[in-house]
């Protein structure tokens, strides 16, 4: 199943050289785990609910163990620092959903569960 690495990132408003050598380098700490870009930096252009400051980060990767696996390595360790020194935010692991999953069923599991 699709698994998400997920990132809300506060860049500052001139980035440090730092980040520029994080992004030119993550895609080759991506690949062996199967990872690559859906949204990159992208600041959101219609908050509808809430708020949203930041820059959105969306990487898809074949499964959450890839996912795992990719954050926990040692070239992505040696790299996470570049950019956490300059740009705080909030990042996630997260399962997408499996083909012809239904919101429906699930509301109707949780509805037995909970009664």
């Amino acid at each position: 199943m699709t698994a998400y690495a997920i990132g809300n990132l506060h860049p500052k408003p001139v980035l440090d050289e730092e980040v520029f050598d994080y992004m030119e380098r993550i895609q080759d700490t991506l690949d062996p785990f199967g990872g690559r870009f859906l949204v990159h930096g992208a600041p959101a252009r219609e908050v509808r609910e809430g708020a949203w400051p930041g820059a959105v980060v969306i990487i898809g990767f074949p499964s959450l163990a890839d996912a795992r696996a990719w954050y926990d390595s040692e070239p992505y360790q040696a790299l996470i620092p570049l950019r956490t020194r300059h740009m705080h935010g909030d990042v996630l692991l997260i399962d997408g959903v499996p083909e012809g999953y239904e919101a429906a069923a699930t509301a109707a599991a949780l509805r037995a569960a909970t009664y």
